[in-house]
């Protein structure tokens, strides 16, 4: 059976499957101050950054219409699986699934799974090659959406930036009962619960901070050998090789990526960030 995987553009793919064309990324709109920028391939990350650090204002980014996605399942694969980020943090999950319904509608029975990753970046980008790898096995429809729904479920996301103000001020830290204080230089370390941000422990200095957060990685982590490291960065590549050569010092794990973060991931993790995904 033919297969497409659709995607909301928070999920961070390595550039190899960005042109592939088993993947169609659906773009999210970003917004500094009268500036309208559409997160595709025309995100120019450096140009975002300086414009973001010259706004007093906060960044917001909009979710795509439900059409976007019904126009995106409308093709000649026979089986469409889809991952978008956790739907406690954007409207992404739910225009999705409303695009599902538009297209069942309009054209039809079709098999069509959506996957609420509960996490984000290359959280959805590691769900999406799972998905890539057991629908490219010849799995049927059903067990695919089984197996990769287990492995959402298992998989865990962490992350340490330098500011969780965009999040804070963009009303995603609902999970966080206290923000540390950054006069201090204590770095949070936040992981994703079902779909929500938590605070799992702190470090002084962001350095101290990562060290702490691959400590709880290889801790929580199970079967890692039959799991994937992805990493997205900020703008700070060579601090994610560091995280990487930890985590694997730890963990054996099957593969490790490491991506630049799209636009989502830039506007809310911020200079700086790195989510961690297994």
């Amino acid at each position: 059976m033919s297969f497409k995987i659709v995607v909301d553009s928070c999920c961070d793919l390595p550039a190899e499957y960005r042109k592939d064309d088993r993947f169609q990324i659906i773009p999210l709109v970003l917004q500094v101050d009268e500036h309208i920028i559409i997160d595709d391939d025309t995100f120019d990350q450096a140009d975002y950054l300086a414009k973001v650090a010259a706004s007093e204002e906060c960044p917001k980014t909009a979710c795509p219409s439900p059409e976007l996605f019904m126009e995106a399942y409308h093709c000649d694969a026979d089986d469409v699986y889809v991952v978008t980020l956790t739907s406690k943090l954007s409207g992404s999950y739910n225009s999705a699934l409303l695009g599902k319904n538009l297209y069942h509608e309009e054209y039809g029975e079709k098999n069509i799974h959506i996957v609420d990753s509960l996490s984000a970046c290359c959280g959805e980008a590691n769900i999406a090659l799972k998905i890539l790898e057991l629908a490219s096995s010849g799995l049927p429809f059903a067990e695919v959406v089984s197996l990769v729904e287990k492995y959402r479920d298992e998989m865990l996301t962490y992350f340490v930036l330098d500011s969780l103000e965009t999040l804070r001020k963009n009303g995603r830290l609902t999970g966080v009962k206290a923000i540390v204080a950054t006069t201090l230089n204590i770095k949070p370390v936040c992981c994703g619960i079902k779909g929500e941000i938590v605070q799992k422990s702190q470090g002084i200095g962001i350095r101290k901070a990562l060290m702490r957060m691959t400590e709880l990685v290889a801790a929580e982590l199970k079967d890692p050998e039959t799991k994937t490291l992805m990493i997205t960065h900020v703008n700070c590549f060579e601090r994610a090789c560091v995280v990487r050569d930890l985590l694997l010092k730890k963990i054996p794990f099957r593969d490790s990526i490491i991506v630049d973060a799209a636009g989502v991931a830039t506007t809310y993790a911020g200079d700086g960030g790195i989510v961690v995904t297994c």
